[in-house]
């Protein structure tokens, strides 16, 4: 579902020259996992995701999502990805079934799909009550359920998380992190972005870790362990980064 190949993205910085904030990156996610991309902040994960959204093009190197190349079929990329992470907005004089209902039709989704896609999604994320209300009115749960409503709205195979809980308490953390292993189980190819280790252990089926821009290990969990003999896996995380 995602195949990412010796991707680079360079910027051009005043004091520093020529920065590679991405460099050489490769890495391959399949349908019904959930792919973890870590790293500590300025090890490339936002500018690798942005690329694959389509908000950044690569300098060099290729990725493919759901079969379509980031670069030369960017609108057929948008159109089988859902994004969310915890800075995504949504709008306060909006309820939470006209935000979703609006992006649907963004997606240029016909009436009946649209329609029967609402009923879904509500049902499935526990919306219903609370489907009539201003988003300007709603805790912090409901309007990260909108979130990712609205990134499921017109069922995507691919399914890009950046960070989605920090900043959330640990009752509204858990519950997006049950729709993101819901995901999972619906067959959705999930890149899972995080900090915390422990989202890590509990979801993701293999990760690559980050540092300078460059893949550092990729592998199942219990692979790295193993390789590097070291069972915590925050201790493996900073000796892979440091």
């Amino acid at each position: 579902m995602i195949r990412v190949e010796k991707l680079r993205k360079s910027f051009r910085d005043l004091r520093r020259g020529l920065v590679h904030a991405v460099d050489e990156v490769s890495f391959e996610a399949q349908a019904g996992e959930i792919f973890g991309l870590l790293g500590p902040n300025g090890a490339g994960k936002t500018t690798t995701m942005r690329i694959l959204c389509t908000v950044l093009r690569p300098t060099s190197g290729r990725a493919i999502l759901a079969g379509h190349d980031v670069e030369t079929e960017p609108a057929l990329v948008r159109a089988n990805i859902g994004f969310m992470s915890a800075n995504t907005a949504i709008y306060d004089r909006m309820t939470a079934w006209e935000m979703v209902d609006y992006f649907g039709r963004l997606y240029g989704m016909s009436e009946e799909r649209l329609q029967e896609r609402l009923e879904f999604v509500f049902k499935t994320l526990q919306m219903n009550d609370f489907r009539d209300l201003l988003c300007a009115k709603m805790s912090t749960g409901m309007r990260q359920k909108v979130s990712i409503a609205r990134a499921l709205i017109h069922d995507p195979p691919v399914l890009i998380f950046d960070e989605p809980t920090i900043g959330l308490d640990i009752l509204v953390g858990r519950a997006v992190l049950k729709n993101i292993e819901l995901l999972r189980e619906m067959g959705k190819c999930v890149l899972f972005s995080t900090h915390i280790m422990r989202e890590v252990e509990r979801l993701c089926d293999r990760v690559a870790i980050l540092s300078r821009g460059r893949v550092a290990a990729c592998g199942r969990l219990e692979e790295l362990r193993e390789q590097y003999q070291e069972n915590d896996l925050e201790e493996l995380f900073f000796r892979l980064v440091s």
